[in-house]
């Protein structure tokens, strides 16, 4: 089980900082609405520009708690749980300007899986 939450947590991890810093400024078919970069997206949801990037700061800071929980395992199920938190909003989102369901899949999987890291992390 603990291995499988370190898969995880790299898998979480990798993923926001992918997004956040790799992807930001491009074209995924994932994006909401007919957004063609995050600016636009949170544009897309009616969110302004700040909140971009608080959630961003939010997201990659979890990230990087997620990885600085291999040293100190503290920080996991925090982290983890905010990534929760995050992903909730994400889905909601997509819901609230009526995307296609295929939009949501990479929040949903990263909901599912901050959600097994917080719960296995919390016991």
């Amino acid at each position: 089980m603990e291995n499988l939450v370190f898969v995880l947590q790299i898998i979480v991890a990798l993923g926001l900082l992918n997004v956040w810093l790799l992807r930001f400024a491009k074209t995924t078919q994932y994006r909401g609405g007919k957004a063609q970069n995050l600016k636009e997206e949170f544009a897309a949801y009616g969110l302004p520009s700040w909140f971009m990037y608080m959630i961003g700061t939010l997201k990659i800071g979890s990230a990087l708690a997620l990885l600085a929980g291999f040293w100190l395992p503290l920080l996991v199920a925090p982290a983890a749980g905010l990534v929760v938190l995050l992903m909730l909003g994400a889905l909601f989102m997509h819901f609230k300007i009526r995307d296609p369901i295929i939009k949501s899949v990479p929040a949903a999987l990263m909901l599912t899986m901050g959600l097994f890291i917080s719960l296995v992390s919390f016991n």
